[in-house]
């Protein structure tokens, strides 16, 4: 009788049994990666924001823009005016809503009343628990803060909240 080369059917199921415990302990480690990186990314843009909020100031003196008007007024940008000051990117001037998040999270500045020297940014994931799950803030104090996503913290973000 001549003996048989290869594998087993029983040697086959183990080594797949193998590989799906490795992948079932090692899929959760990666979306919390994932998850750190968007909420680093978030930061990041928010400074990135912060930056182009007091460029805008010192060019438009007595105010603050929303975040489209931080942006482009075209692309590429070919005259900076009040409407789209070309200080940040297009990606992050229009990463306003899920369909359009900017490393799965959505962005808002809010200025304040003309003349008032106020605004707010926020940062919040696209889908929480998904893209991340911590919400940014900060003002014209430039320190950047923790808040809840979903609480709609847009113009509340205050000393209360929980510096970064």
């Amino acid at each position: 009788m001549k003996k048989q080369k290869g594998f087993s059917l029983i040697e086959l199921l183990i080594v797949v049994a193998i590989i799906l415990i490795i992948a079932a302990i090692a899929i959760p480690n990666l979306m919390r990666s994932k998850m750190a990186a968007n909420e680093a990314s978030a930061v990041a843009s928010l400074r990135t924001i912060n930056t182009g909020e007091v460029t805008y100031n010192n060019t438009y003196p007595g105010t603050f823009a929303s975040l489209t008007s931080l942006g482009p007024n075209a692309v590429p940008c070919v005259t900076p005016s009040v409407a789209g000051a070309c200080l940040i990117d297009n990606l992050l001037s229009h990463a306003t809503t899920a369909a359009t998040a900017k490393s799965g999270y959505i962005f808002w500045a809010t200025p304040g009343a003309v003349g008032s020297g106020l605004y707010t940014s926020e940062a919040e994931p696209a889908t929480v628990g998904q893209t991340g799950t911590r919400g940014f803030c900060s003002d014209q104090n430039l320190v950047l803060f923790y808040v809840n996503p979903g609480t709609g913290a847009i113009g509340g973000c205050t000393v209360a909240n929980t510096p970064l």
